[in-house]
């Protein structure tokens, strides 16, 4: 029997079958479309925890997603193989004209895909690659003389500028789904056959009320409410379109915008410096000479540092995979400037915890905290996670949820804030002047 002949939508991290790039290319590319999800092992050889929530909450998006596609007729691919090797698989299977799908850019992915554009033009298939997950990627958004920008502030002008003057642009993928390759369902992979296991997910719907939205600004800086809008694990894996979030931050909310922005401000210097991956982006602080102490850093990862809003954010962590993000820079500053451990130490291992941990962003606001990032914060602010206590949980609402022996039991402070402040100052100095 001949082969089908099919073109082929590879999802990564945009798992939904709405306004969808590539999706919305392949379904108008007159041959029946299959969509294709592969499970990386360069990728997942890298989680040591076998029951990583992000592969749970991935593996019942892809259930959901496969639920619509059986109701349409069709199916979900998924494999569990390197790219190439998935691929090499489903050339044998298909008489494939087109691979369709969206941009990613992380090293890592950058490379993954131009191996598959080889590999795919050898077979004489076409290769097509759209921007999805941003609203402004790679150049389109740099100063006048083409370099990237390094400074957010700027950065958000011209990219604000560019926005409001153009139309929203919105893809009916879903309208189309009729082009869909009509087959028999192909059972989705199980968690087992990947070498993982079913995590208990915390409650992860997003909260996008008009109230809350149009209150952000007011907000979102304390823990203890429900003041933040809880999108960032459904952003990072694409189960919304940045392009309704951001239309949704226009018409309410300025402070929210700009979150939206800082992710792409962050994903570009990945993208134009892919060296920040594992150093300062402002070369000299990585002169500075860490103390990296590994019993003061396990004190930390269990929040047991007797800094009551530290240890609160940190058991969050820990127990959830999410963390409220006026809590993160606070944890981040108290690693990094109490206790002069290396920002990478923190960075890795929120890579291993958080639901939402996407690369760019991870590494931007850790190196944020540290000082050494683009458009950081000055090696000499250093938080007070006593006056940040008091500012943003002053009834200490969200300390008491976290920490449950507090104030009865607690724990004194590892470190003196006063002495480490002056410590930190002193070692940073030694390197920057």
């Amino acid at each position: 029997m001949p082969k089908p002949t099919i073109n082929i939508c590879w999802i990564r991290r945009d798992l939904r079958l709405h306004d969808h790039h590539a999706l919305h290319r392949a379904l108008q590319a007159n041959r029946p479309v299959l969509i294709v999800f592969i499970f990386d092992p360069h990728i997942l050889s890298q989680l040591s925890d076998k029951k990583d929530r992000r592969v749970t909450f991935i593996h019942h998006t892809l259930s959901q997603l496969q639920r619509k596609l059986f109701a349409l007729g069709s199916t979900l691919f998924t494999v569990y193989a390197t790219p190439l090797q998935a691929f090499q698989q489903l050339v044998e299977k298909y008489d494939i004209e087109n691979v369709f799908i969206n941009h990613d850019y992380e090293p890592y992915a950058i490379a993954r895909d131009e191996q598959i554009k080889d590999f795919l033009a050898s077979k004489n298939i076409g290769f097509h690659t759209f921007k999805d997950q941003v609203i402004f990627e790679k150049s389109e958004v740099v100063k006048s003389d083409g370099t990237p920008y390094t400074v957010f502030t700027p950065y958000s002008r011209r990219w604000k500028a560019r926005y409001f003057s153009q139309s929203n642009q919105h893809y009916n993928s879903e309208d189309q789904l009729v082009n869909l390759l009509q087959m028999v369902p192909i059972p989705l992979i199980n968690l087992e056959e990947i070498g993982f296991e079913e995590a208990t997910l915390p409650p992860l719907l997003p909260l996008l009320s008009r109230e809350l939205i149009e209150g952000y600004q007011h907000t979102r800086d304390l823990p203890s409410t429900e003041g933040t809008s809880r999108v960032g694990v459904y952003l990072r894996f694409g189960l919304m379109s940045v392009r309704e979030l951001v239309r949704l931050a226009k018409q309410h909310s300025e402070a929210w915008l700009n979150e939206l922005i800082w992710r792409e401000f962050f994903m570009m210097i990945l993208y134009h410096f892919p060296r920040v991956t594992d150093q300062s982006f402002k070369i000299q602080y990585d002169r500075i000479l860490w103390r990296n102490d590994e019993e003061e850093f396990e004190m930390w990862c269990k929040g047991q540092t007797g800094y009551p809003i530290v240890d609160a954010g940190m058991r969050q962590l820990n127990e959830t995979g999410w963390m409220h993000n006026r809590v993160r820079m606070i944890v981040a500053s108290f690693l990094v400037k109490h206790l002069l451990i290396d920002w990478r130490w923190g960075e890795a291992y929120f890579a291993e915890k958080l639901l939402d941990y996407d690369l760019a962003s991870n590494n931007g606001n850790w190196q944020w905290a540290a000082g050494g990032g683009c458009d950081a914060a000055p090696y000499f602010r250093i938080f007070n996670p006593w006056t940040q206590a008091k500012k943003f949980d002053p009834q200490e609402a969200y300390v008491k949820k976290w920490v449950k022996e507090y104030p009865q039991a607690y724990a004194f402070p590892m470190v003196d804030h006063d002495f480490a402040r002056k410590r930190a100052l002193e070692i940073y100095k030694k390197a920057l002047i």
